[in-house]
């Protein structure tokens, strides 16, 4: 990204104190969060709803909002949930059956679009739907105005602070801020996958099937299966190895993972794998989401001939685009790792607690197949144990009225394992969005927020902050 435009032919969309790239969950509390402070929000957002990952990839469910029994993720991001859960999009948190996460949060994605947008617009946010960013103009040391490509054209839009929530990092790369990507020994990123959804599954059968076959899937408390009101399955080991010998199974991931979403009987499939594709390439991306398509079909034929509950399922649809799991990550004040996490490491600017284990997705076929033959692992992260994320991983050192949140924050790709989920990402979303409002209130840079000042105004706003 490379090529500049000249901003001064396009005509001037608006002015905002907070432009917030990226509709998705992060981006849109971070909205909510900078709004509340009673600053000028504009979100901007490429597809025609919000929701990002949610609502377009096929994501599902949210997990975890807690660590252990103790919820963590609370404020702006409950908040959401609790609105889902008033109109009947979502059960709220409820146990996770596999027994890798501490909860699952199930929900309506149509529910969820809904909910959204109507939060942003009770707290007086803007949104600019169907407006994919094309370049960022920096001026001095800041952004001044991003461009964005509309159905009117190309557009400038001006603002005081800019929010980092395209999942991406298009923004950052625009603006010519340093960034990684993949893991450090080679670059390889975590594999793409094309989530599906399926209809009139015997959940019933599936709980009987895992109860008489207990070591053919993730070690978890079999006593969720009969207390927890929707089912997450990771699995059916022994079923995938015959499918796999008979080449009727075409991943080399070990079992099948799905969770029943806020419909019964409809389960959310996340099994496919696509390797060696970088989502910020056109050309691959666009060959990932062929192949992504080309797996979910197999991979629901394999579901139908193979495994019980599935015999009169029916296919219903995928996501928007192909759900990304790594990308671009900001190399910001500070780079968080994985002993960060496992460790439980202290921060003095430590504004987000979270509790999910690193989870790595094998990033090449060769992992996935070296991962066949392991046994399997335990948790990297305790259930129970809480870590902190700094708020000097959310901010450049480039740019000093940018500031990050999502996946796309500096973080090692170890890390990124853990904190890359939608919970934690809404809670980055409501500490960078505060400290947005309060750098357009204060006059100041990003860099110089008073962190114990920020920290106060977000557990005024009900979130948990270490």
């Amino acid at each position: 990204m490379t090529a500049k435009l000249d901003f001064e032919q396009f005509p001037l969309f608006g002015t905002y104190d907070v432009v917030v790239c990226g509709g998705g969950p992060s981006g849109c509390v971070a909205a909510m969060a900078a709004a509340r402070l009673g600053v000028k929000v504009l979100v901007v957002e490429q597809y025609g709803f919000l929701g990002g990952a949610l609502t377009g990839q096929g994501v599902h469910p949210m997990m975890t909002f807690h660590a252990g029994e103790r919820q963590v993720i609370r404020g702006i991001p409950d908040q959401v949930v609790q609105r889902l859960v008033a109109v009947g999009a979502s059960p709220g948190h409820i146990a996770d059956t596999i027994g890798y996460a501490s909860s699952v949060t199930p929900f309506d994605a149509e529910g969820l679009k809904v909910v959204l947008e109507e939060m942003l617009a009770e707290d007086g946010v803007e949104v600019l739907y169907h407006a994919m960013l094309a370049d960022a103009e920096m001026q001095g040391e800041e952004i001044g105005r991003i461009l964005v490509c509309t159905k009117g054209g190309l557009q400038c839009i001006e603002g005081k602070v800019f929010v980092e929530a395209t999942g991406d990092g298009d923004l950052m790369a625009y603006a010519g801020v340093d960034f990684v990507k993949g893991r450090g020994k080679d670059g390889a990123v975590q594999p793409m996958t094309t989530n599906f959804r399926v209809g009139n599954v015997d959940t019933a059968r599936i709980r009987e099937y895992i109860l008489e076959h207990p070591d053919e899937f993730y070690p978890g408390d079999l006593r969720s299966l009969e207390e927890s009101p929707r089912l997450s399955v990771s699995g059916f080991y022994d079923l995938v190895q015959k499918g796999r010998e008979a080449g009727d199974f075409p991943t080399d991931r070990k079992g099948i993972l799905f969770f029943e979403t806020n419909s019964l009987g409809e389960v959310n499939v996340n099994t496919t794998h696509i390797f060696g594709k970088d989502a910020t390439d056109p050309r691959q991306f666009s060959q990932a989401e062929s192949e992504g398509r080309q797996q979910a079909r197999v991979v629901f034929a394999f579901l139908k001939k193979w495994i019980p509950g599935f015999e009169n399922a029916v296919y219903l649809s995928t996501g928007f685009q192909i759900g990304v799991r790594e990308s671009r990550r900001l190399k910001g004040y500070y780079t968080l790792t994985q002993e960060d996490l496992i460790e439980d490491r202290p921060f003095e600017d430590g504004i987000v607690l979270a509790g999910y284990p690193v989870d790595i997705h094998p990033p090449t076929p060769e992992d996935a197949k070296a991962a066949l033959g392991a046994a399997q692992e335990g948790h990297s992260i305790a259930q129970g144990k809480v870590y902190q994320i700094p708020y000097r991983s959310l901010i450049s050192r480039q740019a000093a009225n940018l500031i990050v949140t999502g996946r796309c924050l500096s973080a090692e790709h170890e890390a990124l394992g853990a904190i890359r989920v939608t919970p934690i990402a809404m809670a980055i979303g409501q500490g960078a969005g505060t400290a947005a409002a309060m750098a357009v209130q204060g006059g100041c840079s990003l860099h110089d927020i008073d962190i114990e000042e920020l920290k106060g105004v977000l557990r005024e706003n009900g979130a948990v902050v270490p």
